[in-house]
């Protein structure tokens, strides 16, 4: 029963995440200027990333993924335990998944993919981000309690902070944190083969790997709080003093170090692992706790497809057959409404494909 609870809190969780990729979030972009409320268009800003420092709430959608990913991993880590397979098989199975995963990583980023010109393939991506970051989870998790991996963690932080501000980049020097400067970038473009996606340093490349694996590394830590056998509201507690923890701390150290998405840099996985805490504990309470369970089908049925749905969105024009649809619906509205109609109705598309494949019980994992 207690698996059955948190499937359903966590796919909920992991669909809220998709659905600002798979479409929810087009819609709410395009209503900026249109309907004349200053909230409205501060939700649509919410959903661009900041030039370089800062945080918007669409910066907390990948490590969101990742989050859940780790708590995902505490359950199939567990279960794979308790039938009785040794830690060599748990490691091959997270090193294969790892491979496919850098493998789609590169197919879907690299589209049309030239693999006679190795130079201008660009290998830092998403989903070799969370193949690399369940991987090295994986070894934690098997090798390390749960409070030694939280020291895993700070130390991780702590290491990538002092690399960035103690370790000098030629012709900058050390601790520059520009977009230039940066020792990430200088480590990208020395070291990661390849195109690098912005030009001097790619986010999702080689350094930044280093502080995005927390962030599963606390998924993992998450998912054992919700394993134990404590009440519900002891869990509710401790994930709550977690997330305020993590946000409180990230804060206080973006004094010092920076919030910003494209370093990864610690105080941004320290308040967005704080976040994702909260959030988890949110939907836990809401769906396990009180018993509202309905309104998250609509979640967990996202949730239940994640990786279609990245790659249906790099494969399927959505909004081309939206336009074909329902265009004849939403052409009588004002002109300014027609961009967010259309969006909707591509979300709409998306939903039904992942509902078809729901009812027909097709779930596609690695």
């Amino acid at each position: 029963m207690e698996k059955q609870k948190r499937l359903l809190s966590v796919d909920a969780l992991r669909g809220f995440d998709m659905l600002l990729i798979s479409g929810g979030g087009g819609a709410l972009i395009h209503l900026k200027g249109a309907t004349g409320l200053a909230w409205v268009d501060w939700v649509s800003d919410q959903l661009h990333h900041p030039a370089w420092n800062g945080f918007t709430f669409y910066d907390f959608i990948f490590p969101l993924f990742l989050f859940t990913a780790g708590i995902a991993l505490s359950y199939s880590l567990t279960s794979g335990l308790n039938r009785g397979l040794d830690k060599k098989t748990l490691y091959k199975k997270a090193f294969r998944r790892m491979i496919v995963l850098v493998i789609l990583g590169i197919w879907d980023k690299n589209i049309p993919l030239n693999i006679f010109d190795p130079g201008n393939i660009r290998y830092g991506t998403v989903l070799g981000r969370i193949g690399l970051a369940t991987f090295i989870t994986t070894l934690l998790y098997l090798n390390f309690s749960s409070k030694q991996r939280l020291y895993w963690v700070a130390g991780m932080l702590i290491a990538y902070c002092a690399m960035l501000f103690l370790i000098p980049v030629p012709g900058y020097g050390a601790g520059d944190l520009s977009f230039e400067g940066n020792l990430v970038g200088w480590f990208d473009r020395t070291f990661m083969p390849g195109r690098l996606l912005q030009k001097t340093y790619d986010e999702n490349a080689l350094l930044t790997q280093i502080p995005a694996h927390c962030l599963t590394v606390l998924g993992a830590f998450a998912g054992d709080i919700i394993r134990t056998n404590k009440t519900d509201y002891q869990k509710l507690g401790r994930l709550s003093v977690m997330g305020i923890i993590g946000i409180g701390l990230g804060l206080l150290w973006s004094i010092f170090f920076p919030i910003n998405k494209h370093l990864w840099s610690s105080s941004f996985i320290l308040l967005t692992g704080g976040m994702a805490f909260l959030f988890l504990a949110l939907f836990y309470w809401v769906i396990d706790v009180l018993g509202y369970r309905k309104w998250a089908f609509f979640f967990k049925v996202i949730g239940m497809n994640s990786l279609v749905i990245y790659l249906g969105m790099r494969f399927i024009d959505f909004n081309y057959s939206s336009k074909l649809l329902f265009e004849g619906w939403y052409m009588h509205l004002d002109d300014k409404w027609h961009p967010s109609m259309n969006s909707l109705g591509a979300l709409i598309l998306v939903w039904l494909l992942l509902y078809f494949l729901y009812r027909k019980k097709i779930f596609i994992k690695i």
